[in-house]
């Protein structure tokens, strides 16, 4: 545990601006995943496609940001997608910016209203069918409130084919909200992800740490459509892919940069 600590201080925990300060963060050991021009070092998986296909041009750039648009859907139909980073990670601490737009489409589930999210442990999207809905992996859920005055928490858990550990046991619900607050309108929201392989994860806002849990492993439901092969309930989650989530609600994110840390020797 001392050593998990050791780790957790030392790869920074406090989120400053990636804008001005580029070459202090790759002294720093921080690379960007995305650099503002292209996604070319990522790609697509979208529920009802065969991965690689964008449809509908979701995922696309503009303005320096990552822009998750449906202008080109009819019907959303429960096309669900992700965004791949295009290697797999394990002990890394990442960081990133995201604001929602607009409203949500036409025919998207009301769960998803203001909702996205940052998969991570995630199974090779070349592994998923062309009918598999979620990904086996984590997701940090991202929520923006409804301005209605109710509290709605950024930066929970949510486990598609997954569970975690919370508390001392494994988690008896889908998902875990965070202590966070809640960020209503389009403002932009800082979060941060550590994980550290199969051991501890821990959220962050906007500098604050709003959750923690460890030892994600296979298990559980709301993944549907996979290869019965890939889903190995029990074995325990030590790297996986990084996504974003498009699930009918438009979203930016932007300043995505990511610091690998080192791995304990056992």
């Amino acid at each position: 545990m001392k050593r998990l600590i050791y780790i957790i201080f030392a790869s920074g925990l406090i989120f400053t601006s990636c804008a001005g300060i580029k070459g202090q963060q790759n002294k720093e050991g921080w690379r960007p995943l995305f650099d503002g021009k292209d996604i070319k070092d990522w790609f697509v998986k979208i529920h009802h496609h065969e991965v690689g296909e964008n449809f509908g041009n979701t995922f696309r750039v503009e303005d320096g940001m990552i822009k998750i648009r449906y202008d080109q859907y009819d019907d959303f139909n429960d096309q669900f997608g992700h965004l791949y980073y295009k290697t797999p990670f394990s002990y890394y601490h990442l960081k990133f910016e995201y604001r929602f737009k607009g409203d949500l489409h036409r025919g998207a589930p009301s769960y998803t209203l203001r909702n996205s999210g940052i998969m991570f442990h995630s199974q090779d999207p070349r592994t998923m069918l062309k009918e598999q809905d979620w990904p086996i992996s984590v997701e940090m859920q991202l929520l923006g409130g409804l301005s209605d005055g109710q509290p709605r928490s950024t930066g929970n858990m949510c486990s598609p084919g997954t569970n975690v550990v919370y508390q001392g046991k494994i988690a008896a619900s889908h998902c875990l909200n965070s202590t966070s607050k809640t960020y209503d309108g389009d403002q932009w929201v800082k979060g941060e992800l550590i994980v550290l392989g199969d051991s501890l994860i821990k959220h962050i806002i906007n500098g604050d740490t709003v959750l923690e849990y460890s030892k994600p492993q296979i298990g559980g439901g709301t993944a549907n459509g996979y290869d019965p092969k890939i889903k190995i309930d029990g074995k325990l989650l030590s790297s996986g892919f990084i996504a974003l989530q498009s699930e009918g609600q438009p979203v930016d994110f932007k300043n995505i940069w990511i610091k690998e840390l080192p791995v304990p020797k056992k």
